[in-house]
């Protein structure tokens, strides 16, 4: 058997982003304190087994101390046998870090950082709901980039509201210009009683026509190809040695075993159930919302180099659907459309 992919779940946010459909809540530090020694727990049940990478996702995951981390690292390890070189991935907002927290996350033991950016426009950054601005992302990206993990990465959506191609293009050449070690490329997936719905219609923006957000998106691939940053699969291109090993088991159908709330994992529960309050964080069946790793209401488009583009949504994997890949213990893992690599 294959070494497993180990993801966790932390669903705390500071702010909700208006287009997101992904298990989360507002942050609640007491609840917080409760949720990662339930984790904690049902990470020391699990049955074990080989493991070579560790992905915090969320919700913000880097609202978490550098303790709390650290705790998470250290009970997976006593309990799976992770490779000494494993793949620890930080999901992380720009605007909950600062070099002294980046740094102490890269004490606990987080090799890779992935920074949920989306933009470098602070409309559309404003549109989205996101906290941090441009700068920000720029700030903490560069600050990361000097404090010595292996991997930094970040997201950029696009199909965003009345984003345009000269503003996809500004962005994407702010990406290039921050030299990334690997990149993941969304398009925005509107889900029914989006928020972000509403507001669009209250202030009469709208999407780019699909064909256009198509050429935008291949447009970007190729300056990214030429700037060293090849494309490995729908979504995601990096530098030689940087693909993310947890994304690649997606995608090739690998191992995975998820504990939290929102992740896949061998028990049709969540690990703390809480109910009331605004930040509530409910118990919900693992395999029906999970996560894979971009940002919520966000769709990998159905173009690669070996087919073209026939609806973006059409062959896509939704993110904010399921886990790529096969769960231990018989849960269900969403696979949806296209799975091919692009090498």
């Amino acid at each position: 058997m294959s070494s497993l992919g180990l993801y966790l779940h932390i669903p705390f946010c500071q702010a909700i982003c208006s287009y997101c459909n992904f298990n989360r809540g507002l942050l609640d530090a007491g609840l917080k304190q409760r949720y990662v020694s339930a984790l904690e727990a049902e990470i020391r049940r699990a049955p074990g087994g080989a493991a070579d990478t560790i992905f915090f996702g969320g919700g913000t995951p880097s609202l978490l101390e550098a303790d709390e981390v650290a705790r998470l690292i250290r009970a997976c390890r006593e309990t799976f046998d992770v490779a000494p070189d494993a793949e620890v991935t930080l999901e992380t907002n720009p605007e909950t870090v600062t070099a002294d927290r980046l740094t102490a996350f890269r004490e606990a033991g987080v090799t890779r950082i992935s920074f949920g950016v989306q933009s470098f426009d602070d409309d559309e950054l404003k549109r989205l709901g996101r906290v941090h601005s441009a700068a920000r992302a720029k700030e903490a990206i560069t600050a990361a980039q000097g404090l010595g993990f292996a991997s930094v990465s970040f997201d950029l959506m696009l199909w965003l509201p009345a984003q345009t191609r000269l503003t996809w293009r500004r962005t994407v050449d702010q990406a290039l210009a921050l030299a990334p070690d690997h990149l993941s490329l969304y398009l925005l997936e509107l889900y029914p009683n989006a928020p972000l719905k509403e507001e669009m219609a209250r202030a009469g923006w709208s999407q780019t026509p699909e064909d256009d957000a198509a050429d935008m998106y291949l447009e970007a691939l190729d300056l990214l190809e030429r700037a060293g940053l090849a494309q490995y699969e729908i979504s995601n291109v990096a530098r030689p040695g940087h693909r993310s090993r947890h994304n690649v088991k997606y995608w090739q159908a690998g191992q995975g075993f998820g504990v939290g709330c929102g992740a896949p994992g061998p028990r049709g529960r969540c690990a703390v159930e809480e109910r009331g309050g605004n930040g509530r964080v409910r118990g919900q069946d693992f395999g029906r919302r999970g996560r894979g790793g971009g940002p919520a209401g966000a769709v990998t488009p159905g173009a690669t180099r070996r087919s073209p583009v026939h609806g973006l949504a059409a062959h896509g994997w939704h993110r904010s659907g399921g886990f790529r890949g096969p769960i231990r213990s018989g849960s269900v893992g969403a696979v949806r459309g296209r799975t091919d690599t692009v090498s």
